[in-house]
């Protein structure tokens, strides 16, 4: 039939995802029965593993409307399936936040918002006074938690939203006195459930019945009964106890986990909270009875958040550190409402929508605890309900873990070609082993049994469980270091990193700031530099109100609380903040605001004044100022701003502070001095952090309530410009130090903050990012407009005569210079260094108009100032499109988006588990960062390590058994158990031991298993093992007292005559009947040297430096090594009976005994030299007879991408030019353009258009030749 026309859920939302519908096919679900019961189950098992194949294989596709099994694909690279079944419920109607539903034929009940308003103050005719209710029955499916509900207008299913989409923040306000009545609270129960993150603990039976349906563990049953079948019953005994340890351990592990989940999120699930009902009535509810659109209170005392929340009137403290990881508390103050017309209308085109992301300064979420709050005249702080349960921020968060994002990661998926590659090789042996057995006569179950056994040699049952072992000990390691993970899987991510984006404030420099001075202006024009605050003559200065009152402070058990550069300010003026108790502002009608003021002055009056005088006295020299309403900082906004109230004065004032930028925009043009631009400049260019203050008088009309509801867009307008705060932001002291040594590693370094360009420039060249010859060209992007298109300017950060050269005596750019004469000849990359910065706005205009011009730009932008949070997601973004292994670092606060985008998401927090990134930091610096990737660095050497030496031990003994085939032997029951449990899990998780080695080398470990060098190395040591297996198979055979081994044979007593030494092996070996051939010459030798080379390739496999410690430093690998090889060698020369007995060997003659010493001692110097000297070095001498070149590590702060090495460019140059290929990743392949293109960088002082009007929508090719104009 013909495909249906694929549809999309959540669309263009991170979490996409195509579906399409499918109905029950009776056929073909009558074909996939007898399959099931022909293949004894099997079919059935393959189904459970592969759920798109479930649902094709027995049921037909048909359009969404008809559906009873959907198919859900992500659509990001990983292509994740997931099966859902599609649900039925009888409700009164479609709309979840309607009260009831006429028939079909009339109207929905619901108003232009999709909220039903109840309230008398709100719409006329929204509801029916007597509702024509019909049933209707709703289509629904529930995917990780979230319900998607069918619309049949849009003939589609959408995710349920309650009031965090499309609602007005007018329709929110005016709902806010009347909670739904109880019909309605139960038609919205219906669809929203219960208030409740409950995360269910699976039971036993559940979890070991999907446990053991793993397919490692359907292989290990098959293979248990291979071998019993075979009567390798101590092996397979073996085999099932630790498989069973190893499925209650895990069972143990996933349950624990669950638990603590479920324990931690149920430890606030329940509370009682107070609601509205009719008449203004409160009741006391279980919070699991919440619905949205309830309206709460919030108690003095405080609450843990059982939902997200609206405030609506009141102010509240809160911590948040469970979403943010920051302690320091927060502010929320309750949502304004929508500004007026003058007839009192509310303009409807003009309203903002309520959204929890963009609101969040008014929004209580779910799982935070509200510390203090704030009500007045006895009306208490509320709430409205917005979302619930799952929907809620605490739910989202909870579904992240235990819905992770899968891991991209170039390691796994050639893992699993690789073992592709193992079983298409099994086929090979499988094949001649069924030639070979027929041709001498084997009986035929001998002959499938055998041929099957050899799948289970070729494929390491132990793989997933050894190299998880060097991912648990990479984050125990880090653990110790105070770096927490709740994805260890990406810790291998971290040795790939080649790029780290560094937040500025907090992270890079310190959390507080220091007053450095501050410029007032007036009859606009600046004054000069002061730097005392506490002057005498600044205490009733606008200049200084400003500073002590635009702020979000608040005192917390006698102790002032909030954003550190508000503590910092207000600290700085010396005034005292009061605030009311809550029996205060309960005692009076009015708003009870807090009160700022200098420190008391006291009275010089004379003694003849009386009581009356004095106290007159100080009412005059009394001077207070509350703050009445407040309006959080904004990062989006760039600015926050306060209404007060002078004591004595009866107009309001409104105070603004915030970037100079966004503020002096804001203020009346003649107030703003005409060299704000240049006196900007000046202290930005110093590093200073530059705030901006500015005031206005309020009209009278503006009472004290009115200002409580009012939106901030009227307040911060037409204000009068006061003056700069210049704050110094030192850097930290770790912060040099570890981003030099990230550039000595040719790691990149970008800084991304909300900062002031020229500030963030500063900075960068302080800590090293930009080095002292560096030119930075500032990119200011221009937005379309009257019909001009899209135009970049390029300026300049300073004037060109000011670079400084490299001097000799700077140790901090000296660069070793160990490249031969042969390299003057090879194009040099640019002397001084070119780094671009950009503001947030020209970010966006980039990226929506100049998308070709974009990827080069990435490749040398170093510094991007004023960036919103959502934009540093789409830079992080942008970055890992041309192929950067990304690292994000910040403080958790407006970094999430980013972190959790990044490769690596390092938050610095004082809590152990940040669920805003994946790993998280207790250290308040960036020295996590090196630690974080010299541990990536060794995990994933680690892995390959292992990977490898799994390998070359499923080959190893693939080999022996092929070769003991051949004569009808094979590996006996004890050899098998000594050398997979004694040799290979002791080796396997004690490799993986070495921890990181201390410095970060200028280059990445390989990130592919399916590469050139990795396969030379496994091949070459697969061709020494079949080399000397072979040899020692035919060479014993060449031996004078060679024959067919039988019972009665006995070399030893033959060659030496002694007899009587040997008489009770003989008269064993004769009561002993070896049906399995087992005890042989060819068996007693390969068993010998093929343990032998299990050790040397795990020996040669374990890497050290430069990514690891030195290999003789892991004391316990080595005492394994040792300890095994001193074993196999003592029972080898120094045959024992009872050792001999129990292995099923056989006494060899010391003659032979030595030929196997000499055969194993050359062996294991063999793969010492191959690897070292052959394979791990092989490329470089390639490279060096391309370039020239005898170092092979890039050269930082000398060509315009650090981690790109001018003489691999140069070497692929030539290949290139010959038919070679290009490098694989975008960034070194648009370096290679970049270094040869003689109009990069752009020149000073010009500007790119667009190639056309951004009202075609064009997405324009850029071309320094045709588009710079001179300006």
């Amino acid at each position: 039939m013909e495909r249906t026309e694929k549809k999309y859920l959540n669309a263009e939302r991170e979490d996409e995802m195509e579906v399409v519908g499918y109905q029950l096919c009776w056929w073909k679900l009558g074909l996939v029965g007898v399959g099931t019961v022909c293949s004894g189950g099997l079919l059935l098992l393959v189904l459970y593993w592969m759920p798109e194949w479930s649902v094709k294989w027995i049921c037909r596709e048909v359009p969404l409307r008809e559906a009873t099994v959907l198919l859900l694909w992500t659509t990001d690279e990983f292509r994740t399936c997931f099966r859902v079944r599609v649900q039925f419920m009888d409700a009164p109607g479609y709309d979840p936040l309607g009260v009831l539903f006429p028939r079909r034929d009339k109207e929905p009940v619901c108003s232009a918002t999709s909220i039903v308003i109840e309230h008398p103050d709100c719409e006329r005719d929204l509801l029916p006074k007597t509702p024509d209710v019909e049933r209707v029955q709703i289509r629904y499916f529930i995917h990780q938690n979230v319900k998607y509900l069918w619309n049949p207008r849009g003939q589609m299913f959408y995710r349920l939203a309650a009031l965090e989409e499309g609602i007005l923040c007018s329709a929110l306000h005016a709902c806010h006195g009347a909670t739904p009545p109880a019909v309605s609270k139960d038609y919205r129960k219906l669809f929203f459930g219960e208030n409740q993150v409950d995360v269910k603990v699976p039971s036993i039976p559940r979890l070991l019945i999907k446990e053991v349906l793993n397919p490692f563990y359907i292989f290990q049953v098959f293979s248990v009964i291979l071998w019993c079948l075979d009567d390798y019953y101590l092996y397979a005994s073996a085999v099932v106890f630790m498989s069973v340890v190893s499925i209650c351990a895990s069972l143990y592990t996933v349950r624990k986990q669950y638990v603590l989940l479920h324990d931690m999120v149920a430890a606030h699930n329940v509370v009682r909270v107070r609601v509205y009902r009719n008449n203004n009535m409160t009741e006391e509810i279980f919070s699991t009875d919440l619905v949205p659109g309830d309206v709460i209170v919030i108690p003095t005392n405080g609450m843990i958040m059982p939902c997200d929340a609206v405030l609506i009137s009141g102010t509240c403290v809160v911590n948040e550190s469970l979403l943010t990881g920051e302690s320091v508390p927060v502010l929320k103050t309750n949502l304004p409402v929508p500004a007026h017309c003058t007839n009192g209308t509310v303009q409807e085109e003009e309203e903002e929508v309520y959204c929890p992301e963009n609101h969040k300064r008014h929004t209580l979420f779910c799982g935070t605890a509200v510390i203090q709050t704030r009500f007045y005249s006895g009306e208490p702080v509320k709430a409205v309900v917005v979302r619930t349960g799952f929907y809620t921020s605490k739910g989202q968060l909870v579904c992240s873990i235990l819905y992770p994002k899968p891991t991209d990661f170039k390691l796994y998926r050639d893992a699993y070609r690789f073992l592709l590659c193992l079983v298409c090789i099994a086929g090979i042996g499988m094949v001649y082993s069924i030639i070979n057995n027929s041709l001498k006569g084997e009986k035929a179950e001998r002959i499938i049994v055998k041929a099957l056994d050899i799948i289970t040699i070729t494929v390491p049952p132990a793989l997933p469980a050894a190299m998880t072992a060097g991912i648990v000990y990479a984050q125990y390691r880090l653990k110790r270091k105070g770096i927490y993970s709740i994805s260890p899987q990406r810790i291998n991510v971290c040795g790939q990193l080649n790029l780290v984006c560094f937040d500025k404030t907090g992270t890079l420099t310190e959390d507080g700031l220091d007053m450095w001075g501050f410029l007032r202006a007036q009859d606009g024009r600046f004054l000069s530099l002061e730097r005392d605050v506490t002057g005498q003559h600044l205490s009733r200065s606008r200049f200084i109100a400003a500073m002590a009152t635009c702020h979000t402070l608040t005192n917390i058990e006698g102790k002032i609380s909030g954003d550190p550069l508000d503590c910092k300010m207000f600290e700085a003026t010396g005034w005292v903040l009061e605030e009311p108790t809550a029996e205060e502002t309960a005692l009076h009608d009015q708003i009870m605001p807090t009160v700022v003021h200098p420190p008391r002055q006291t009275t010089s009056a004379t003694p003849s004044c009386g009581d009356a005088d004095m106290e007159l006295q100080e009412l005059m020299n009394c001077y207070e100022i509350g703050i009445i309403s407040q309006f959080p900082f904004s990062s989006a906004l760039q600015r926050m701003s306060v209404v007060t109230r002078t004591l004595g004065e009866r107009r309001l004032t409104a105070y603004m502070k915030g970037a100079p930028e966004t503020v002096a925009s804001l203020c009346k043009k003649e107030t703003v001095p005409e060299n704000f631009a240049e006196v900007l400049e000046k202290y930005t260019r110093l590093g200073l952090r530059v705030i901006a203050l500015a005031h206005r008088k309020l009209e009278a009309k503006l009472t004290w309530h009115k200002v409580q509801n009012v939106n901030r867009a009227v307040i911060e307008g037409n204000m009068e410009f006061l003056g700069l705060i210049m704050m110094q932001n030192k850097l930290k002291p770790r912060s040099i130090p570890i981003l030099s040594e990230l550039r000595r590693a040719c790691i990149r370094t970008v800084m991304v903050t909300g900062d002031n360009m020229l500030t963030a420039v500063s900075v960068a060249r302080e800590c090293g990012m930009i080095p002292l010859n560096g030119k930075v060209i500032v990119t200011e992007a221009l937005p379309p407009k009257d019909g001009q298109s899209a135009t970049i300017n390029w300026q300049y950060a300073e004037d060109p005569s000011l670079w400084k050269k490299p001097v000799a005596n700077e140790t901090k750019d000296i660069h070793i210079n160990m490249e031969s004469d042969s390299l003057k000849d090879r194009p040099q990359p640019p002397e001084i260094s070119y780094h671009f910065a950009m503001s947030g706005k020209s970010f966006a205009v980039i990226a929506e108009h100049f998308p070709d011009l974009l990827p080069k730009l990435l490749l040398c932008g170093t510094v991007y100032a004023r960036m919103a949070p959502d934009q540093k997601t789409q830079l992080v973004e942008a970055l890992q499109k041309v192929d950067y292994y990304v690292g994000m670092c910040g403080d958790g606060a407006n970094d999430c988006g980013a972190l959790k985008r990044a490769h690596a998401g390092i938050s610095l927090s004082e809590l152990e588990a940040s669920v805003a990134s994946p790993f998280t930091s207790k250290t308040p610096d960036i020295s996590c960062v090196p630690d974080l990737i010299r541990e990536g660095r060794a995990a994933l050497v680690t892995s390959f390590c292992v990977f490898k030496f799994m390998a070359l031990y499923s080959i190893i003994q693939y080999l022996s058994v092929l070769l003991l085939y051949s004569v009808l032997s094979n590996l006996g029951d004890v050899q098998y158990l000594f050398s997979d449990l004694a040799i290979i899990m002791s080796i396997a998780f004690t490799m993986s031991l070495n921890s990181s080695w201390k410095e970060l080398v200028p280059r990445r470990p390989p990130s592919s298993l399916i590469s050139v060098p990795m396969l030379l190395s496994v091949s070459m040591q697969i061709l020494l093992s079949l080399a000397f297996q072979v040899t020692a198979f035919l060479l014993v055979k060449e031996q004078p007292w060679y024959e067919t081994w039988t019972p009665s044979s006995n070399a030893c007593n033959r060659i030496q005559g002694d007899q009587s030494s040997n008489t009770s092996v003989s008269l064993h070996n004769e009561s002993k009947v070896d049906e399995h051939n087992i005890s042989n010459y060819e068996n007693t030798t390969l068993f010998f040297v093929s343990c032998c080379q299990y050790l040397a390739v795990a020996f040669v496999f374990s890497k050290g430096r430069p990514f690891r410690q030195p290999i003789y430093r892991n004391y316990l690998f080595m005492g394994c090594i040792l300890v095994l090889y001193g074993f196999i060698i003592l029972i080898m020369m120094y045959p024992i009976d009872v050792i001999n007995d129990y292995f099923e060997l056989v006494c060899v003659p010391s003659d032979w005994r030595n030929k196997m010493l000499f055969l194993i001692l050359a062996n294991i110097t063999l793969c010492v030299l191959v690897e070292n000297f052959l394979c791990d070095h092989s490329f470089q001498w390639l490279r060096n007879l391309c370039s020239g070149s005898s170092d092979g590590h890039p050269a930082p702060n000398i060509c315009p991408q650090p981690d790109v090495d001018p003489a691999t460019l140069s070497c692929g140059r030539r290949f290139w030019g010959h038919g070679g290929h290009p490098p694989k990743a975008k960034y070194k392949r648009l370096a290679q353009e970049l270094l040869v293109d003689p109009d990069w960088p752009p020149k000073p002082k010009t500007s790119t258009k667009a190639r056309g009007i951004a009202a075609e929508g064009s997405g324009q090719v850029w071309s320094p030749r045709n588009s710079a104009t001179q300006l």
